[in-house]
Formats: structure tokens, sequence, C-alpha cells
């Protein structure tokens, strides 16, 4: 058995086809069946069923592949142990962050962050959170900026700061009248959000359910940003959080409606692998994060918000 083999097994596992996984390891498909054929007569046993379209797993080759990805993430130690024993600040970097923190959080941390770690190899994807866990189980992210809390024993959750929502209220909408918003003043009539997948849209939904019950708007987004053009060219209103909000001025400026006490707030997190061989770039990622938003989300206590849960 070699490590080789055991990446073609595990690229397999993520493709579900011998081809693409083929393409992925940069090797023809016969040498990769070869090779994965020539580990299945070792162990003796099957570990893809071929006859599925897409190939699925066995029930021994999921045992094989959860421990295959074990050691992997035990082989991978062993490079950043030999090329940066001293800091552990060096090498390939991948995080994955939800599409409703991407565009408005790296801006802040990016630049400072490669400036302070130039030989750690950045690598950043926006993705949702469903799929930044699985990533995160399969090693293809080494870690991920989401909402927590995740309820996942598999993960470690660091808390990076609490960032409260706001609303965004078209001005043609009853709610554009009230200085503040009540949780308990929230309809679902008129509003806009996201579509399934996003986290945010849970929560919103969540913040919703213990104001009225009247329908939403059919249309859902997956971009914030077309959300908000609804309000603003239509009518209704969204939630948005903190960092969002931030970023707009003029009249989309007079929409924005804070919350009474106790505000609905989201927790936001780093979370990687319990796993985990990159600790020290993690200390690094969170140390520029936390230095690079702004001062009132530092301020933000748990104890003094409402954290939504999705």
């Amino acid at each position: 058995m070699t490590i080789t083999q055991i990446e073609y097994i595990l690229a397999v596992d993520k493709f579900r086809h011998f081809r693409k996984a083929a393409e992925a390891c940069h090797v023809s498909q016969p040498t990769l069946s070869m090779q994965i054929q020539k580990l299945e007569e070792t162990l003796g046993v099957i570990i893809f069923d071929r006859s599925k379209n897409p190939v699925i797993p066995t029930v021994e080759g999921e045992k094989f592949i959860a421990q295959a990805r074990v050691v992997i993430r035990e082989f991978k130690k062993l490079d950043t142990i030999i090329h940066d024993p001293s800091s552990g600040l060096a090498g390939e970097f991948k995080l994955g962050v939800i599409p409703t923190l991407a565009p408005y959080l790296i801006p802040l941390f990016l630049k400072k962050f490669i400036s302070e770690y130039p030989q750690v190899e950045l690598k950043i994807e926006e993705r949702e959170t469903d799929e930044i866990i699985k990533m995160l189980e399969r090693d293809e992210l080494d870690a991920g900026i989401l909402v927590t809390p995740l309820y996942n024993n598999t993960v470690v959750e660091r808390v990076l700061f609490y960032e409260p929502f706001y609303g965004f209220v078209s001005p043609n909408h009853e709610l554009h009248s009230k200085s503040q918003l009540d949780v308990g003043d929230l309809s679902r009539d008129g509003l806009w959000i996201l579509k399934e997948g996003h986290c945010f849209r849970s929560q919103v939904l969540n913040i919703c359910a213990s104001g009225k019950s009247d329908e939403m708007h059919q249309f859902e987004s997956g971009s914030l940003e077309t959300i908000k053009a609804l309000v603003t060219k239509d009518s209704g209103y969204t939630l948005i959080p903190h960092l969002d909000m931030m970023e707009l001025a003029g009249a989309k400026k007079k929409m924005i409606r804070p919350f009474k006490s106790p505000v609905p707030t989201r927790e936001v997190s780093i979370i990687y692998s319990r796993n985990f061989h990159k600790e020290k770039i993690i200390d690094g990622l969170e140390k520029v994060v936390l230095d690079s938003i702004p001062k009132e989300l530092k301020s933000f206590k748990k104890d003094d918000v409402s954290i939504v849960d999705m």
C-alpha cells in the first residue's frame, strides 16, 4: 500500500468518476484504475462499486476511505514539520468563506495577512456552509470562516466576533416609519430572502418566525446585493449584517433600521478539523482578522446580544 494509491482512492471518492479522478491526479485513467485494483487485491476487498453510475464506495470501502483521510492528513504534517519546523507559518492554506461574509470581510484582512505572512500561499474559496464542512472532511479545505454554532463535534470552532443584523427597508414598506425595529414587528409579508442553502436565509426566517405569519415574496436570490436592489427599486424589506450595512451610503443608508435590544446577531467563527496540522496559520489568521474588523464588532459580547440559530 502506498500514499499514491491512497490519494487515488480519495480522488475517486471525491469525483465519483475514474476519468475525472485521473485528470485531477494528472495520470492516465488506466494507471489510476490499475493502482486501485492492485490495492483492492492486496487488501482482499472491493473499495468501489463500479456497477453504479456514478461509482460509489462499498461498505468496506467507506471504512477504508474514512481512515485513509486520517492517514493523508497525518502524512501532510511531515511536510509542514520538515519545511518550517520553527514556525509552521508557510505553505499552502485553503480557506472557505460563506457568501454573506466573503465580499465584506475578505477585503478587510486579505492585504494585511499577505503582508504579515508572505510565506503562506492563501487560497480562498467562496462556499456555502454545508460545502465547507464537507470539504474540510475531505481535506479539500484547511479552514472555513462561517456562522456558528454548527453542533458538529468533528470540527473546532473559534469565535471571531458577533455581528448584529439590521433591517433594510423600502420607503414603501410600513416598517420604514419606525426608527427602531422590534422582532415582534417583523412580518413575512414583503420579506425578500436568500435561496435554500444559505445559513443567512435560515437565520432571517428564524428571526421573522416570532413575528407575524404572512406570506413572503416568492423570488429568492443567491446574492444579498440582488436582494437589496429589489428592496431599493421595488418594495419590501430584508435583513442585512453589520459589515454589509457599513458599505451603504446616501439614500440606501436612510433605509437602514437598527433593532431594539436584544439585537438579533450572528456568531462568526473560524472552523477547522480536530486533526488539524496548520494551527499556527490559524492563529495568525485569527489575529489578522481581529486586527482588521471594525472596533464596534469587537465590543459586542455574547451576553449582550441575541444569537440567532440556523
